[in-house]
């Protein structure tokens, strides 16, 4: 089943230097964008982290740092990355959890601040997991037939997530061909950061969603322990994460 579309869709696979958001980095991208008249732009890029691929990343997904040692920064490529990402909904496997926040931190690292919030999240693996519980390998063997022989490719990893998604529209009668709904079946928490730090509960107010504070209102929280923000600005958190405390402060006053 062809995705129906009434803007364009990106879906994108990252490969890292490791799974920590705020210290690791891009090696390389692959984007895929969908649109509405089905037309696909597809594109793969390798970028040096600016510093050493460990060996047990490259043993995941074999790039080593000889192979991106000529390759872009991703300040040089940030422009060009936000340009084609903008006006469209964004997709991928395990995407709101890792790659989309990973995604946010090397764009403000580069001076850029996109607007992710304007975008319709569809994370793949979070309908497979309501549906399957499994693995991108697996999902795609159940769903498409086929072995992912070049898993922890980039571009095999979002070809492969994009087929996966029109094959559960074929599997599953109950998922509606409609982005807003898939993006809203695929999300687990209403996050108000990237990361799900804080989320919004059924009155639109965030709270808190890790720690000592868990569950409690961030703005009263901000007002009653000054101190806290200041952990959180010194914090091993994302810019992203920062950012929504720092909002939420400077309304709190």
């Amino acid at each position: 089943m062809e995705l129906h579309l009434n803007r364009p869709i990106i879906f994108f696979d990252l490969e890292t230097t490791g799974t920590n958001i705020t210290h690791d980095r891009i090696v390389e991208i692959s984007v895929i964008k969908i649109m509405p008249d089905g037309k696909e732009i597809e594109r793969t890029r390798r970028i040096n982290p600016e510093m050493p691929i460990p060996a047990e990343a490259t043993a995941v997904h074999h790039i080593t740092d000889s192979d991106v040692a000529d390759a872009p920064k991703f300040s040089q490529i940030a422009k060009d990355l936000a340009r084609m990402f903008e006006g469209s909904d964004i997709a991928g496997f395990n995407s709101n959890r890792f790659d989309i926040p990973m995604l946010d931190q090397e764009f403000q690292r580069a001076g850029i601040r996109f607007e992710f919030s304007k975008a319709r999240f569809i994370d793949v693996q979070t309908i497979f997991h309501k549906k399957e519980q499994r693995t991108l390998v697996a999902a795609y063997k159940f769903y498409c037939g086929k072995n992912l022989d070049e898993a922890h490719s980039a571009n095999a990893d979002t070809r492969a997530t994009y087929e996966v998604l029109k094959a559960q529209l074929d599997h599953y009668p109950d998922l509606t061909n409609d982005i807003r709904f898939l993006s809203e079946y695929s999300s687990q928490n209403n996050n108000v950061d990237l990361l799900g730090r804080l989320i919004y509960n059924e009155n639109h107010q965030e709270i808190i969603n890790f720690g000592k504070y868990k569950g409690r209102l961030a703005e009263e929280v901000l007002r009653t322990d000054p101190g806290y923000y200041n952990w959180v600005m010194q914090g091993d958190f994302p810019y992203n994460t920062k950012d929504a405390f720092t909002r939420i402060k400077l309304r709190a006053k």
